[in-house]
């Protein structure tokens, strides 16, 4: 051969790949490569096109994919780079204005919208005839307002009532709006009108306290056109809002679906390396022979190795372009499946998952089968005649090496954190090692133990006696039992992995939001109300929090700067700074909130919160006292957006007066409890000089909708705030996360039996001679088939014990580090995986060895020549 030959090279590898397709190894290394690119491509565009899609129907809620909110009207420039990027405006203004019809009058929550809104969902609203649907807001000259303001000032649909100088008519009565927030920036019931009305008020003057925003509705790729654009804003002091921040329970559980995705594609990947790794391993040992020949007719070692590299490369591309299709009809399927649970149309799969699909598998293929094919370039010519002349295998340590490097750069790729990659990669070989030496006794411990069986057991004595001679089998090929045993406990570990992180993420996400979730919220509840509050709530709510006090009051210094100036730069336009924050006291920590920075400022529990927020203040502190820094407890998630610290100060101006706080803690909050949280709590003994009121959260039934026209006639101070239509959009946006969780565990599960058909197929020669020599000395067609479902069975029950250890070591620290979650217990794997393992290793490979047994003895002895 010439070293210039490369159309004879590429020539003769198609040829061979042509003719090894007949074989098992080869057809299980095609599977591994088809099903390593399939999934990295099937959830790769399944997760950027979920991502961007669940993203935008989340955006929903804030009533666009992009608002920015600011305290006056946006310029042309932004309109005009909003425009040219694709995307739909929509204008509107949120103030608080007094309504008057008669000698009535209220203060109301304006919201003026345009004729574009809303970008999304429709609005439900009573205009006389029933509630409808509309696809709109107020028409000029209307108004449409809450059913609580209705009540307020005993309005009807056609009554008139004047805002500002200007008289307009009640249009309709508000049922759900589409866009409908949670947030407590206003106190007042709404009042929804047209833009084109609002000159005519006069209410918007200089000096006004007005919030104007822009929502801006298009496509995924629209919004990522913008997003340079975005970054200046923020940093210019505009409020760009972010549903993963602003509505912490629904990005929470998108962030953990994200994870859960890209764990399930990378367990799917390392499954497929395995499978390459052990079909490589026989396909080069079917090949010593021919590499010896060819060296016989002149071929050099770099000619050989360029030859079968070749070939491999033929099969990744063939594997390659199969495994893209099933990925994106895959992909397909799965939106087709989500279809109807989908109220939104998802962006087409771009190109890049197609390319990192292909680049992983090419990835997977040199990682996991480039050391062991180095074996074929060292064969000796003389092996055409001494069968004993076979290269040395490589290095365990080197395979596993060169593996693990390019494993843990696929995780890199796909996480986006290298802490973490290096985290898990560094982790997983230490913890191979201890496999090593853990499998090592586990398997003796086994063999052991089947070794010791009777050999006269009655009625089940051939049970027995083929789960010894099973047994005795895995022992004569003790270092190869072993690595099946580390493939096979690898294979259970990733799948139950999938299968734990996916029924606790299911189980978080359903405890999340129960049945009795509180779906209102009442505010404004003055102490003088407060028992009376409690007492009409009795037996009436299914479920309710506890009535917090609350004090309003605004960040007016940081460390004694000016609060845009003291804050990165990407925060200045948090809205945290813009508006009043919710205040509150408490003396022990309240529930669903944990520290996770220094330390809370009681040390000593209270008897119970009615002691901690009596009606009865206790006793303020001097003003010397409150003037004096005192120690607060801020949320974490707040502290760093603003690059917050502990011990840093903040002053709070509240009404007319100024209080210091001093940071002594940081607190994580459960925002998925939809029950009421506080970026700021203070100690007893501080705010109760304040004016405050009380806040609280309760579920109310569909039988028990007349209590809240009760509380409004009973307590028209207090506000009540309806977010059930914001839970029914968290519980559909949940809904289609779990749908997709799944889906996708389907695909390792398919991984998972890739490496056993991968591994029983390597073995198959070594079994092919073992049983012609057992039929040679009599052993039937009975006893072979039970001995060696026998054997696989022993297999694969310890392989269950061990992957049942590794997935629940595995998994306590993903949940730690990577999902927030509290790590569990799960006893009922320690009993099902051992079962399952030895049920399906046993059945396929019984399976398998089928042909085997019903080959004539010479033909199983000759198999052992293509080992």
């Amino acid at each position: 051969m010439s070293r210039t030959a490369w159309p004879t090279l590429l020539r003769l590898s198609a040829r061979g790949l042509i003719r090894d397709l007949r074989a098992s190894d080869v057809r299980a290394l095609a599977l591994a490569l088809a099903l390593a690119v399939a999934a990295s491509t099937m959830i790769g565009f399944f997760l950027d096109r979920l991502d961007r899609g669940l993203t935008r129907q989340a955006g929903q809620l804030s009533g666009g994919d992009v608002v920015l909110e600011q305290g006056r009207p946006f310029g042309t420039e932004v309109r005009e780079a909003l425009e040219e990027a694709g995307l739909v405006l929509s204008d509107q203004i949120d103030m608080v204005s007094m309504v008057s019809r008669g000698d009535a009058f209220q203060p109301a929550s304006l919201k003026v919208v345009d004729s574009v809104y809303p970008h999304y969902g429709t609005a439900r609203v009573d205009r006389g005839d029933g509630i409808e649907a509309l696809p709109r807001g107020p028409a000029p000259g209307e108004v449409w307002v809450a059913p609580r303001l209705a009540l307020l000032m005993e309005l009807e649909v056609g009554d008139r009532i004047r805002l500002g100088q200007t008289e307009l008519a009640v249009g309709g009565i508000i049922e759900r709006e589409p866009d409908q927030s949670a947030g407590f920036g206003n106190f007042n019931p709404r009042l929804m009108m047209h833009v084109d009305d609002m000159d005519a008020t006069g209410l918007v003057q200089e000096g006004s306290r007005v919030e104007f925003e822009l929502l801006a509705a298009g496509s995924a790729e629209a919004v990522a056109r913008v997003e340079p654009l975005l970054q200046r804003l923020r940093r210019g002091g505009v409020e760009v809002r972010d549903v993963r921040r602003d509505r912490p329970s629904l990005g929470n559980a998108l962030a953990r679906a994200e994870k859960y995705l890209g764990l399930a594609g990378l367990a799917a990947v390392l499954l497929a390396g395995v499978a390459v790794a052990m079909s490589t391993r026989r396909y080069v040992d079917r090949h010593l022979d021919t590499a010896a020949l060819l060296r016989c007719f002149g071929a050099t070692q770099r000619e050989l190795l360029r030859l079968f590299v070749l070939q491999l490369a033929w099969l990744a591309l063939a594997a390659s372009a199969l495994g893209a299709l099933l990925g994106l009809a895959g992909q397909a399927l799965l939106v087709r499946l989500l279809a109807a649970f989908l109220p939104f149309s998802l962006p087409a799969p771009g190109l890049l998952p197609l390319w990192l699909g292909v680049f992983t598998a090419l990835a997977v293929l040199v990682g996991f089968a480039g050391p062991t094919l180095l074996r074929l370039k060292r064969v000796s010519a003389l092996k055409v005649l001494r069968r004993e002349l076979d290269p040395l295998p490589p290095s365990a340590w080197l395979v596993v090496g060169v593996a693990a490097l390019v494993f843990g750069g696929l995780l890199w790729l796909y996480s986006g954190d290298l802490g973490l990659a290096a985290g898990l990669l560094l982790g997983g070989l230490v913890m191979l090692a201890a496999l090593w030496g853990l499998g090592g006794m586990l398997l003796a411990l086994v063999l052991r133990a089947t070794a010791r069986l009777p050999r006269e057991g009655g009625k089940a004595e051939g049970l027995i006696t083929a789960v010894r001679l099973g047994g005795q089998q895995l022992a004569r090929r003790r270092r190869a039992s072993l690595g099946q045993l580390l493939a096979f406990s690898v294979t259970f570990f990733a799948v139950a992995m999938i299968a734990l992180v996916r029924g606790d993420l299911l189980t978080t996400w359903q405890a999340q939001l129960p049945a009795d979730t509180p779906n209102h919220f009442a505010i404004n509840i003055q102490p003088q109300e407060r028992d009376a509050f409690e007492a009409a709530l009795a037996g009436a709510a299914d479920a309710r929090s506890a009535l917090y006090p609350m004090v309003r009051g605004r960040i007016s210094a940081i460390d004694g700067e000016l609060p845009q100036e003291a804050v990165p730069a990407e925060s200045r336009g948090d809205n945290a700074l813009r508006r009043e924050l919710n205040l509150t006291w408490r003396e022990t920590l309240p529930e669903g909130n944990r520290v996770v920075a220094g330390e809370w400022f009681a040390a000593s529990a209270s008897a119970g919160w009615l002691d901690e927020v009596a009606a009865e203040p206790r006793p303020a502190a001097d003003a010397s006292t409150v003037d004096s820094a005192v120690p607060i407890s801020v949320e974490d998630g707040l502290a760093e957006r603003l690059g917050l610290d502990l011990g840093d100060r903040l002053t709070f101006t509240i009404g007319s007066d100024e209080v210091v706080g001093e940071v002594t803690s940081l607190r994580s909050l459960d925002w998925e409890s939809f029950r009421p949280n506080f970026f700021v709590i203070f100690p007893p003994g501080v705010l109760e000089r304040f004016g405050h009121s009380f806040i609280t959260a309760f579920h109310l039934g569909d039988d028990d909708r007349d209590l809240l026209r009760e509380l409004v006639r009973e307590f028209p101070g207090v506000t009540l705030l309806d977010v059930e239509a914001i839970l029914g959009q968290v519980r559909e946006v949940l809904t289609q996360v779990t749908r997709a969780v799944e889906l996708v565990l389907a695909f390792v599960l398919l991984a998972g039996i890739s490496v056993l058909y991968a591994s029983l197929t390597a073995s198959l020669p070594v079994r092919a001679h073992e049983s012609g020599l057992l039929r040679v000395f009599g052993a039937g067609n009975r006893l072979l088939s039970r001995m060696q479902a026998a054997e696989f069975a022993v297999l694969g029950f310890a392989s269950g014990l061990m992957g049942a250890l590794l997935a629940e070591l595995a998994a306590a620290g993903i949940y730690l580090a990577w999902f927030d979650l509290a790590p569990r217990v799960h006893g009922g794997l320690w009993l099902t995986l051992p079962v399952a393992g030895a049920v399906l290793i046993g059945v396929i490979g019984h399976l398998l060895s089928r042909g085997l047994r019903r080959q004539a003895p010479a033909a199983s002895l000759g198999l052992l020549g293509e080992a």
